[in-house]
C-alpha cells in the first residue's frame, strides 16, 4: 500500500513538470522583467514632473536661443544692453531734475540778494526809491534803468545830454511811468564829503532831479569799482529787464535801445554791447595800461571778449549777481574789462550788436537813411563824440530817430 502512494506521488509530479516547459518558463520571466521595468519608469517620471517647474522668461529666452544656435553671452550682452538703457533713462531724468533744482536756487539766490541789499541800504542811509518804500505793496516792474556815467567837471555835457536825447522834467516822469525806463545821470561823492563838488551836484540835482548818487569816491582809476557799485544800487532801487551803462559824451536813441533789448527779453543772463578783444597793453604810460598783464599769459596777448565800455547792457540776473557779489569781484584798470572778467565763467549769452557802436555822421546818417537806426553814435578815436558839447547836437538832428519815436512805441 506503501509503496502504490509512492508510485503515484512520482507520477503526479513528472504530470505537473510536463504542464510548463522550461522554454516557456523563460519567457514569462522575461515578460515580468519588462512589465517591472515599465512600471518602474512611469512612476519616475510622475514623480520628476511634479519637482520641475515652469521656466521663467528670461529662462525661456536662453533655450530659445541656444535651440537656435546661440551661446549665453549673447544673451547676456542683450540684458546688459537693456539695462543700460534704463540706467541712462534714469540718469537723465535724475539730471534734468538737478538742472531744475540749481534754477530755482539760482532765482531765490538772486531774490534774497535783492533783498539784502534793500535791507544795508536802508541800514546805511543809502538812497532807495520810492518803489521800495511801500513795502506792503509788489514793486513796480521797469523795462530798463539807463544810467550816464558822468563827473563833477562835465557839467556841460551833462546839459548838452538833457538838451539832446533825455526827456526833462514831466516828459522824463511820464517816460517812467508809461514806458517803464529810467534815466539817470551816474555820480558818486568827492573824497572831501560835502565840500564845494559835492555841493555843486545837489544844487544841480535840485533843479533837474536826474542823479544817482552813489556810495562811492570819485576818480578815473576807479571807474572798474564805480561800475560795479552803479550796478549793485541800480537793481535795489529799481526792479528792471535790464541795466545800460552809458558814457555822457555818446548819442543814445532810447526807443531804438528799448527795441533792441527787447528782444531779448526771455533770455535769462544776457550780456549785449559791441564785443572787442584789444591787446593787453603791459607798457607803462601809455593810455589803458593793464597794470595785471601778466594774467594775460604772454607779452601781446589779447583780452578776452568783452563790451565796450561806451554803452552796454545786461539783464537782471546779472546785475542781482554783481550786487550779490560786489565784494569778491576783481577790478582789473579798464572797467569794460573787469565787467567781462566778472562774466567769465557764467552761463552768459553774449551779444554783439553793432548798432551800440555806430559813428558819428556820416556814418550814423547813412544808417538812418537806409532804415538801420543806430543805438548809440560816437567816435572811436575819442572813445565818445569828440568835443560833444558842440557837437552832439548835429549828431542829434542827423542821426536821432525823432522825438515822437520813444512815445509812440510800445515794448
Amino acid at each position: 500500500m506503501k509503496e502504490k502512494f509512492i508510485m503515484k506521488n512520482r507520477g503526479d509530479q513528472q504530470a505537473s513538470r510536463s504542464l510548463i516547459s522550461p522554454k516557456w518558463t523563460f519567457l514569462l520571466c522575461i515578460g515580468s522583467f519588462c512589465a517591472g521595468l515599465l512600471f518602474t519608469n512611469r512612476m519616475w517620471t510622475v514623480s520628476d514632473s511634479k519637482l520641475i517647474t515652469r521656466p521663467t522668461a528670461m529662462e525661456s529666452e536662453g533655450l530659445k536661443l541656444v535651440s537656435e544656435g546661440c551661446d549665453l553671452r549673447k544673451l547676456q550682452m542683450k540684458n546688459v544692453k537693456r539695462d543700460s538703457k534704463q540706467i541712462f533713462g534714469e540718469v537723465s531724468k535724475t539730471h534734468q531734475a538737478i538742472q531744475t533744482l540749481d534754477k530755482t536756487i539760482s532765482s531765490l539766490e538772486m531774490e534774497l540778494a535783492a533783498a539784502r541789499s534793500i535791507q544795508e541800504s536802508i541800514v546805511n542811509g543809502s538812497p532807495i526809491s520810492e518803489d521800495n518804500t511801500n513795502s506792503g505793496h509788489e514793486r513796480r516792474k521797469y523795462l530798463m534803468v539807463v544810467g550816464v556815467n558822468t563827473a563833477f567837471s562835465s557839467r556841460k555835457r551833462r546839459d548838452s545830454v538833457r538838451a539832446t536825447w533825455m526827456p526833462q522834467g514831466d516828459k522824463r516822469k511820464k517816460l517812467e511811468e508809461e514806458k517803464g525806463i529810467i534815466m539817470r545821470f551816474v555820480i558818486g561823492h568827492s573824497a572831501t564829503v560835502g565840500g564845494i563838488l559835492d555841493r555843486a551836484i545837489e544844487a544841480e540835482d535840485r533843479k533837474h532831479g536826474d542823479f544817482l548818487r552813489l556810495d562811492h569816491v570819485e576818480g578815473y582809476l576807479e571807474l572798474s569799482a564805480k561800475t560795479k557799485t552803479y550796478f549793485a544800487t541800480a537793481v535795489t532801487m529799481w526792479d528792471a529787464e535790464f541795466y545800460i551803462k552809458v558814457d555822457d559824451d555818446v548819442h543814445v536813441n532810447i526807443a531804438t535801445l528799448g527795441h533792441t533789448l527787447v528782444r531779448h527779453r526771455k533770455k535769462k543772463r544776457v550780456y549785449i554791447g559791441c564785443m572787442k578783444s584789444g591787446p593787453v597793453l603791459a607798457q607803462k604810460g601809455v593810455r589803458y595800461h593793464e597794470p595785471e598783464h601778466w594774467k594775460f599769459g604772454e607779452s601781446g596777448n589779447k583780452y578776452f571778449r568783452h563790451a565796450t565800455g561806451q554803452l552796454y547792457a545786461i539783464s537782471k540776473d546779472l546785475a542781482t549777481y554783481i550786487s550779490l557779489n560786489q565784494h569778491v569781484l576783481h577790478k582789473y584798470a579798464n572797467e569794460d574789462v573787469s565787467l567781462g572778467s566778472w562774466f567769465i565763467g557764467l552761463d552768459v549769452e553774449h551779444i554783439d550788436d553793432r548798432r551800440l557802436c555806430c559813428g558819428t555822421p556820416p556814418d550814423c546818417e547813412w544808417k538812418a537813411q537806409a532804415g538801420n537806426i543806430c543805438v548809440a553814435s560816437f567816435d572811436w578815436t575819442c572813445s565818445g563824440i569828440c568835443r560833444s558839447v558842440d557837437r552832439i547836437k548835429e549828431v542829434h538832428r542827423r542821426c536821432g530817430e525823432g522825438e515822437n519815436a520813444v512815445w509812440s512805441a510800445t515794448f
